[in-house]
């Protein structure tokens, strides 16, 4: 089973919700851009899994006008968002529908994922990690942020309800929380930070360094090896 593909109607609506959900949305893309900018080329190329909404994207082009990006998502809505979104900046990437097995190997300089590990199946995201990596040269870095908070009750639900309350105080209407709530809940595959760290080892990934914490959202920046 691979992960859903968005809506046309939730495409549209998608540059509204991260920054109602995710503290720190705004100097996020600029925390990514300068861990990339560390070890990738001024000519460098920078697979984006997850490229839908065109936000990263948009911000990365406009920080490093010498990069080239390939953008990956499997919704045509969304890759269709993404190339309004990034403007002119368009001219510089390459959009593939589908999954990280049909991209194309590269190799690149740099790999992002930001808000889309937890919509992946837990048994599809090793070898995710693994296509990642197998398109990486040596050394280059990759940047993953998601969903991600300790499994074990209490524990669980009470970073759920405090994603929710977030969301809501930020303006994020009851009907949309409650989604969030459901999906959350039981629609997404999280796992504990432990467990997320544990797993880019196996896929060829090095020295990761958590560098965003959110509430219930976390990112590490990591190494191909």
């Amino acid at each position: 089973m691979k992960p859903s593909a968005f809506s046309a109607r939730a495409a549209s609506s998608y540059a509204e919700g991260p920054p109602r959900q995710v503290p720190g949305y705004s100097s996020l893309h600029r925390m990514v851009s300068l861990l990339l900018a560390e070890r990738t080329p001024q000519d460098g190329r920078v697979l984006v899994l997850g490229a839908g909404g065109g936000q990263e994207l948009k911000a990365l082009a406009e920080a490093h006008s010498g990069w080239t990006f390939e953008g990956v998502d499997p919704s045509p809505d969304m890759l269709h968002l993404a190339e309004q979104v990034a403007g002119p900046h368009a001219a510089r990437m390459r959009f593939h529908r589908g999954y990280i097995d049909g991209a194309s190997d590269g190799p690149f300089d740099a790999a992002t994922s930001i808000l889309i590990f937890h919509f992946i199946p837990h048994d599809q995201r090793l070898e995710t990690l693994r296509q990642v990596r197998r398109r990486l040269k040596i050394g280059a870095p990759f940047v993953l942020v998601h969903l991600s908070f300790p499994q074990a009750e209490p524990e669980r639900s009470i970073w759920i309800d405090r994603h929710v309350a977030y969301g809501r105080s930020n303006g994020l209407e009851p009907a949309d929380a409650e989604r969030a709530r459901q999906a959350i809940s039981s629609g997404l595959t999280i796992l504990s930070p432990e467990e997320d760290v544990a797993m880019l080892r196996p896929a060829g990934f090095s020295n990761a360094s958590l560098f965003y914490v959110g509430l219930s959202i976390r990112g590490w920046v990591a190494y191909a090896e």
